[in-house]
């Protein structure tokens, strides 16, 4: 069977996306649409000089216009949202009025849990909703479910992930991988975990610690971000003592970032400038993407959900790590590829009714094993290591 999909945002994400869906998940058409149809037009084309196919059509869209959301989404299977976190809900509602079953990249918890609110809806409509379906939060926490199915009595799970330069380069040793607004937007906050058997709350940008990977990459930092954990915290309340995920960067990131956020840099109350507001966070994403964006220096992205407990009545601990790199064919970024793809096997799910009807958390919608098939499937190397006792 064929089926036809919507990519709403035709940004970094959005085309690796419409490229996957394309390539792997029985598409009979994919649209991409965006506010500015220059940018759309130029991402179809794009992808369809890399498939040799003319499978993918441009739209002229406006995430915020519901009525032409829906005009967009009638007859559509599914609909792929990577535009900004904080229009998710909206088009997710327009989805269901649609009758399209809905992913996105999400990035924000408050807001997941709105769109998870609309459950009624969907599955009245006979549709499913899944929010948070890129890389973190999205695969690093069916990786977790997929290892506490293999532990008899699952206790610990800890993601540990980021995005990174392959050279670093001051001042932050660090380049765009994705929109600043959806960086800051995970430095700033509280983080939902697990601790002690129970969900609970943490401040971001703490609990820094340091962290070891395979060369290249070598010694790294980790620190609390938000929104990664997405809504794991309440799902697995019960099932495991610990579940926390924290943001790995290049030594000496941390430092001059929590700088930034204690003189204020990150506020979005505005600030009188010699008679003018000015916003702090909005002047921020401005200088930050002039001095970081380094769009031609390649990136790698690199993933590690470690899960402790016990199997057979042993101590089992179960690592699974991934390092991925920017695909020199494609042009895809690691960051691209890792976020983008796993956004497609679910949509690709959902339109084959893999998943419950409503508005459903990736970690009960999708079924972990079925998602690790196809994800290797793409050439992904993802080890798996086990060490008992």
């Amino acid at each position: 069977m064929n089926y036809k999909y919507v990519v709403l945002g035709a940004g970094r994400q959005g085309l690796a996306i419409a490229y996957d869906l394309a390539k792997f998940c029985q598409a009979k058409s994919v649209t991409v649409a965006d506010f500015d149809g220059k940018v759309s037009s130029a991402g179809a084309k794009k992808v369809n000089a890399l498939l040799t196919k003319k499978i993918v059509k441009a739209q002229k869209a406006d995430a915020g216009n519901p009525v032409s959301l829906k005009k967009l989404f009638k007859g559509m299977d599914c609909v792929v949202s990577a535009v900004p976190y904080h229009f998710n809900y909206g088009v997710a509602k327009a989805a269901i009025d649609s009758g399209c079953n809905f992913c996105d990249l999400g990035g924000n918890t408050g807001v997941v849990l709105k769109e998870l609110s609309l459950y009624q809806q969907a599955k009245k409509a006979g549709v499913t909703l899944v929010p948070d379906t890129g890389l973190m939060p999205g695969m690093g926490n069916t990786l977790a479910v997929h290892a506490i199915k293999k532990l008899d009595q699952p206790r610990e799970i800890h993601i540990r992930c980021g995005g990174l330069p392959q050279n670093p380069k001051p001042p932050l040793n660090y380049k765009l991988v994705f929109s600043v607004e959806g960086l800051i937007n995970e430095y700033f906050g509280t983080a939902h975990i697990i601790r002690k058997g129970k969900a609970a709350e943490i401040p971001t940008f703490s609990e820094l610690e340091q962290i070891d990977f395979p060369k290249p990459v070598g010694r790294c930092e980790a620190f609390v971000t938000s929104g990664g954990s997405s809504t794991c915290p309440w799902t697995l309340e019960g099932i495991v003592k610990e579940y926390d995920y924290k943001t790995v960067r290049y030594a000496g990131h941390y430092e001059k970032i929590k700088t930034l956020l204690e003189l204020g840099f990150f506020e979005q109350e505005p600030v009188d400038v010699n008679g003018c507001k000015v916003i702090p966070r909005q002047l921020s994403h401005v200088l930050l993407t002039k001095k970081i964006d380094f769009p031609r220096d390649k990136d790698l992205i690199v993933l590690r959900v470690t899960a402790l407990g016990k199997k057979n009545g042993q101590e089992t601990e179960i690592v699974y790590d991934l390092i991925d790199y920017q695909d020199a064919r494609t042009g895809f970024t690691a960051m691209e590829r890792t976020t983008g793809f796993p956004a497609a096997i679910v949509a690709h799910h959902l339109v084959q009714g893999k998943a419950p009807k409503g508005a459903i958390p990736l970690e009960l919608a999708i079924d972990s094993d079925s998602f690790v098939v196809d994800f290797k499937k793409r050439g992904f190397v993802l080890k798996e290591r086990i060490r008992i006792g």
